[in-house]
């Protein structure tokens, strides 16, 4: 059902798979965490919590992880309760077995890592739901095996709502490869029928189809929720796939346009992500200018 054209989520990347670190602390967080409170952001999603030898924790379940100084999970966690957010928790992407369609062994180190995170954060009032972080555009990569048993996994250590965030194989990102429309259609409806129960909540990525095709795409997604009982969000790049870098801010006036498209159809228009792209915080001076003119169009104090 339609919604406001405003972010009320984002995403959080303190892995750092492809984005720079922006290397804060305890108090930085809280500066952000702060800032969500006002500009009516209510849930952060931990993309990840472990990927390949990177954790955000010093888990025992994970062999030969790079040395971890701080538990970010914690810090994370404490603010949520602190500032009254939800947090949803990131699965661990191996970044090996599952693209090697050994599918199982990726469910098998989730299945340890996601009992030791529970056991960790579960105690938390904002611990709010899971994110399964394996990233899909098709019915590939046993991507039905990996949602059914990591999903049913989560669902049976803490029963909050799992999240998942696809993206449609488009040109921005497949080139050559890249499905059509109906075609993406035609695999989504097939995974969402073979993955009953194992997540409620799926939210698209934005940015990988071209502008024009964006609003026949999120209408034909939310056929497809409707048809299968799955809530759609919609996940809103806040940053930029047509510059020949890895990765500015977006430009405001496409932001805008698929803030209200994704309002058309998504309950809730999450973010990737606020602190690197969109926050006045974030080291990326065009990203102050963006919070700038979404504040505008808002109606929030910029200041």
């Amino acid at each position: 059902m339609p919604t406001q054209p405003r972010i009320t989520g984002t995403f959080i990347d303190e892995i750092t798979h492809d984005i720079p670190s922006q290397n804060w602390a305890r108090e930085e967080w809280r500066k952000e965490f702060e800032l969500y409170t006002r500009i009516g952001i209510d849930t952060v999603i931990i993309i990840r919590a472990g990927y390949q030898n990177k954790c955000i924790f010093q888990a025992k379940t994970l062999p030969d992880l790079l040395p971890i100084y701080e538990d970010v999970g914690e810090v994370f966690y404490s603010l949520a309760d602190e500032f009254n957010l939800k947090v949803f928790f990131g699965t661990y992407d191996s970044g090996f077995h599952w693209q090697r369609r050994t599918w199982w062994k990726e469910v098998e180190v989730n299945h340890a890592f996601l009992q030791e995170a529970v056991e960790r954060y579960g105690h938390h009032q904002s611990f709010a739901g899971w994110y399964l972080s394996h990233e899909t555009g098709k019915n590939d990569a046993h991507i039905i095996e990996l949602f059914n048993h990591i999903g049913g996994r989560c669902k049976e250590l803490k029963d909050v709502p799992v999240l998942i965030s696809p993206y449609p194989q488009g040109a921005k990102q497949s080139g050559e490869n890249a499905l059509t429309l109906s075609e993406s259609f035609d695999h989504w409806d097939r995974i969402f029928e073979a993955t009953k129960g194992s997540f409620d909540l799926c939210a698209f990525q934005d940015g990988q189809v071209h502008y024009q095709e964006l609003p026949a795409f999120v209408r034909g997604i939310a056929d497809l929720g409707r048809k299968h009982g799955i809530t759609l969000w919609s996940n809103l790049e806040c940053f930029d796939r047509d510059m020949p870098i890895k990765f500015p801010p977006a430009d405001w006036r496409y932001l805008r346009f698929k803030l209200e498209t994704a309002a058309q159809v998504a309950e809730k228009i999450i973010t990737f992500e606020f602190p690197h792209f969109m926050s006045p915080n974030s080291s990326y001076p065009a990203a102050h200018n963006l919070f700038e003119r979404y504040s505008e169009f808002a109606g929030f104090p910029t200041h």
